[in-house]
């Protein structure tokens, strides 16, 4: 954060808690009283908070998290749909993949999900959103929608294939039962299982590496792996496109300036 600026910036809400420290956005979904289940005022509070990582420099990388030990995001809220017809259930999907889900999956910021427990639901589907998942090894993680008469409706039939393969995603859902974190592993499902007590330190080692690299690139970078498998799109010729851009960039000059000259690069974002 620039000179004179604190070194933490809190935003009020009153769903989830949200501190930016050392460039690091922290967000934490803090109803552990409903083992962090996504009602309309949290998805509400995700989309504004989403919002501010993409528009801010100062912003370099975003940690996901629930509170308590329990639960990561358990689902969503049942209550406040469970009278719902069809129009109102594809209105329901279709804000929340468009303000929520599909944001966090293009926010040009790399968003880490550090998944504390349970992963059910909107919960494992907003973990696949994210770029990065780690789990804390008692985390179980399952998309048990069919129980209740529904499939999932916020990306998930989606997302987990393209992570774990067709096969694989249709036996998750349509059985509907969770897996352990080494199970999820094993898939291709989450990148890292920790301890419990490791969890945020890991991701902090990974965000660590990331505040390194160049900002510029890394939107690049993501922007391009979002295009492979998306239908209409070229995904090559977006990374050609998006590999030209970066030789127009401060932080290509100054990457390779370091590289050789020996020293540690000094990116700033332009």
């Amino acid at each position: 954060m620039g000179k004179g600026q604190p070194k933490f910036l809190i935003m009020e809400y009153q769903n989830i808690l949200s501190v930016l420290k050392d460039q690091i956005l922290y967000i934490t979904i803090n109803r552990e009283h409903k083992l962090n289940a996504l009602n309309k005022a949290t998805l509400s509070e995700l989309a504004d908070v989403i919002k501010f990582a993409e528009s801010k420099d100062e912003v370099r990388g975003v940690l996901i998290t629930g509170s308590g030990l329990k639960a990561f995001v358990a689902g969503a809220d049942i209550s406040e749909f469970s009278s719902f017809d069809t129009q109102q259930g594809e209105a329901l999907a279709r804000a929340g993949q468009e303000n929520v889900f599909n944001a966090i999956e293009r926010c040009t910021k790399p968003v880490i999900a550090a998944i504390n427990g349970w992963a059910l639901g909107g919960g494992l589907e907003l973990a696949m959103a994210c770029h990065i998942r780690i789990a804390s090894d008692n985390a179980k993680l399952g998309l048990p929608e069919v129980m209740l008469g529904l499939i999932p409706g916020y990306g998930g039939t989606q997302r987990l294939a393209g992570l774990v393969g067709k096969g694989r995603a249709i036996e998750m859902i349509v059985t509907a039962e969770a897996i352990t974190a080494s199970r999820a592993e094993q898939i291709g499902l989450v990148n890292y299982v920790v301890t419990q007590a490791e969890l945020l330190s890991k991701a902090e080692e990974l965000l660590g590496k990331i505040k390194q690299r160049a900002p510029l690139a890394l939107a690049a970078a993501i922007r391009s792996v979002n295009a492979a498998g998306t239908s209409g799109i070229n995904g090559y010729e977006i990374e050609i496109n998006e590999f030209g851009k970066c030789f127009d960039t401060d932080d290509f000059k100054e990457g390779v300036s370091a590289f050789l000259e020996k020293r540690t690069p000094l990116f700033s974002g332009k």
